[in-house]
């Protein structure tokens, strides 16, 4: 579950007029949660864990962009955009993270053995679909914040999150 109280919105306005000193606060109540959605997504630990540092960099750099919204949306968008930008930066090691998941579903089923059902069944959604549920089940997200960090409206990502469900639902109980 994340921290969700507006002293996220008060240390990030800090940060961003410079105390760069608070900036561990944030990063100790949220890197495990952006490396976590990092993980889930590509299933890659190292990719993940250089992906929340470069989320957290991006914090640092963009720090004067942030206008007092919600921390937790803002972050969360720049986990997804730097994700997005790993992928399309390196095709020639990756076709891109719907392809990766795929793969790293059939690698990680071969590899893995106490593999949960639950996260296989999960990896076989589309990446966007998975993401929503990730975003909205696992960490918590609201469907207001989860709709700025998808770029659409708070309706559309329910009916986008309780449709993932029924697919998730489905292919659980498929490979059961």
């Amino acid at each position: 579950m994340l921290p969700n109280d507006e002293t996220d919105e008060k240390l990030m306005a800090e940060v961003a007029l410079g105390n760069l000193d608070v900036l561990k606060v944030l990063f100790n109540r949220h890197h495990v949660h952006i490396f976590n959605f990092l993980y889930k997504m590509c299933g890659d630990k190292m990719l993940s864990e250089d992906l929340t540092q470069d989320v957290f960099y991006k914090v640092i750099k963009y720090r004067s962009s942030y206008k007092n919204g919600k921390f937790i949306s803002w972050l969360f968008t720049i986990a997804r955009n730097s994700m997005k930008t790993h992928f399309t930066r390196n095709k020639e090691l990756h076709d891109d993270i719907e392809t990766v998941s795929h793969q790293l579903t059939a690698e990680q089923r071969e590899l893995q053995e106490d593999y949960s059902h639950l996260q296989r069944a999960l990896n076989q959604l589309e990446a966007s679909d998975r993401e929503a549920i990730v975003l909205h089940r696992f960490h918590e997200i609201k469907y207001k914040e989860l709709a700025e960090i998808l770029g659409s409206t708070p309706g559309a990502v329910k009916t986008k999150v309780s449709r993932a469900l029924k697919k998730l639902k489905t292919i659980y109980l498929q490979n059961n």
